[in-house]
C-alpha cells in the first residue's frame, strides 16, 4: 500500500535554530497520532506537510504529489491549526461559508456543507454570533469544523482538543475516531499522552525536532530489548510465586507491590514469563486475580525514549 504521507530527508531550521532534523516518515490512511512536549517540532512538521513552509532540505509528497505550491492538492486536505486565526467580526456561519467560497462550492453546495460541518460539532445555534463573542471551546470546534466542512480526504490536526472541556474532549474524540471508517488519514498532534491513547495506537514520538520512533505502541515497546519489561500480578500467594520466579534465568528483578496480594517482575523475556504462569499457578495452587504491564504505555514508552 503507498503512504498517504511521505517525507524523506525532512529538515528546517530557522537560522541557527533546528526546528526538524532529518526526518523520513511513511503515513498511510487511518489515525496516526503525533506526540511530543511543546516545541518538540510537532507544528513544524504538520507546516511543512500542508505545504505552508519550505523545506529547508529533504521533500513532503500528498497522496503522491509534492505538496509545495501545488494548489490543487490542497483542495483535498482539511487543516485545523493550533493558533487562532478568525476574523472576529465575523459571525461563525460567515467565515465557514466564507471560507467554502474559495473552494469554488455552488452556494447550494456552500449552505448545505457548512450547516452539515455546524451540525457535527454542535455550532447550528451560535453560527449567527460574532467569533468574538465565542468561547476557547467553540472557537476549537468551528477550527474543526471549518477543516472538515470540504469533505477531505486527508485530515491534519494540531492539537485539536486545546481549549475543550472534558466533555468536549470525548465528544471530538469520538468524531475524529469516526474518520476511521470513512477510510480518511488524520494526523492528530497533542502533547497529552491520554488524549493520543484515546485516539489511535499508532503513534509517531518526536522530541527536539527528531522522530524517536514509528508505529503500534507496543510493537515500539517491544523494540526496546534493552529496557526491561515490568509485569505486575495480584495472586493469592505472592511471595510463593516470587519464590518460583526468582530462579529463572529471563527473570531481572522480583519485588512486592503496594498492596499485599501483588509483586511486580522485571523480565527481558515477556513471553516466556507469560507462558510459566499458568504451570506455576496449578502447581502451587495459586489463584491468579491480574496480570498487568504498568510499562506498556505511552508514557513509559516516551519518558524511556527521551531519556527521562
Amino acid at each position: 500500500m503507498n503512504p498517504v504521507i511521505e517525507t524523506k530527508n525532512l529538515s528546517k531550521w530557522y537560522g541557527n535554530v533546528l526546528g526538524l532534523s532529518d526526518v523520513f516518515l511513511q503515513i498511510s490512511s487511518g489515525i496516526t497520532g503525533l506526540l511530543g512536549p511543546n516545541g518538540a517540532g510537532k507544528s513544524t512538521l504538520l507546516s511543512l506537510i500542508t505545504g505552508q513552509i519550505k523545506p529547508s532540505i529533504g521533500s513532503v509528497s500528498l497522496l503522491g504529489e509534492r505538496i509545495r505550491n501545488n494548489y490543487p492538492l490542497l483542495a483535498r486536505i482539511g487543516y485545523c491549526p493550533e493558533r487562532d486565526s478568525f476574523y472576529e467580526e465575523m459571525t461563525g456561519w460567515q467565515y465557514l461559508t466564507g471560507l467554502l467560497k474559495l473552494g469554488h462550492f455552488s452556494s447550494s453546495q456552500i449552505e448545505s456543507l457548512a450547516e452539515k460541518a455546524l451540525d457535527i460539532v454542535e455550532l447550528v445555534e451560535d453560527k449567527h454570533r460574532v467569533i468574538r463573542s465565542y468561547s476557547q471551546g467553540m472557537r476549537q470546534r468551528l477550527k474543526f469544523a471549518q477543516a472538515i466542512a470540504h469533505n477531505p480526504e486527508v485530515l491534519i490536526l494540531d492539537e485539536p482538543l486545546n481549549g475543550l472541556d472534558p466533555l468536549g474532549k470525548r465528544k471530538l474524540i469520538s468524531l475524529i475516531k469516526s474518520y476511521r471508517q470513512k477510510e480518511k488519514t488524520v494526523l492528530v498532534s497533542s502533547h497529552v499522552l491520554p488524549e493520543i491513547e484515546a485516539l489511535t495506537q499508532q503513534i509517531i514520538l518526536i522530541h527536539q525536532g527528531k522522530i524517536f520512533a514509528q508505529g503500534d505502541i507496543h510493537y515500539i515497546r517491544d523494540l526496546l530489548e534493552t529496557h526491561p519489561h515490568k509485569i505486575s500480578i495480584r495472586c493469592s500467594h505472592p511471595r510463593k510465586m516470587a519464590s518460583e520466579f526468582i530462579h529463572k534465568p529471563y527473570v531481572l528483578k522480583v519485588s512486592f507491590g503496594t498492596s499485599q496480594d501483588s509483586l511486580i517482575v522485571e523480565t527481558n523475556n515477556r513471553d516466556g514469563l507469560f507462558s510459566i504462569i499458568p504451570s506455576l499457578s496449578v502447581k502451587n495452587n495459586i489463584q491468579i486475580d491480574e496480570i498487568t504491564s504498568p510499562d506498556d504505555n505511552l508514557q513509559a514508552v516516551f519518558d524511556y525514549l527521551v531519556g527521562k
